[in-house]
């Protein structure tokens, strides 16, 4: 079974940067798409992006566009969200998530799509 922990919140100022680390194990990385899922207060679990095992064509939330990258590491089995240009409104748990096909598919950003997750990192965005 896949197991999945994310590592990288943290307190951060309008403007700034983070960069979030989804470490896997138990199976190799290089079987599953990958997304992050970011949950605010009193909001519903929404996708943020995906990777597909070969990297290529990442998907993005249209909030994100421009200011997140994701990327990751087949051999080190990690995964990484680069977010820069941080607002209050990307203050969330974020989540990793894992599902065994090689591509993100058309609905990467539905929770159902997903058959594995980590249990989050909380990202504040404050002055």
């Amino acid at each position: 079974q896949l197991q999945l922990v994310e590592s990288g919140g943290g307190l951060v100022q309008p403007g700034g940067s983070l960069r979030l680390s989804c470490a896997a194990s138990g199976l190799s990385l290089g079987y599953y798409a990958i997304g992050w899922f970011r949950q605010a207060p009193g909001k519903e679990r929404e996708g943020v992006s995906c990777i597909s095992v070969s990297a290529s064509s990442p998907n993005y939330a249209d909030s994100v566009k421009g200011r997140f990258t994701i990327s990751r590491d087949n051999a080190r089995n990690m995964v990484y969200l680069q977010m820069n240009s941080l607002k209050p409104e990307d203050t969330a748990v974020y989540y990793c998530a894992g599902r065994p096909f090689q591509l993100c598919g058309s609905t990467w950003s539905k929770i159902g799509a997903m058959n594995y997750w980590g249990n989050g990192t909380l990202v504040t965005v404050s002055s």
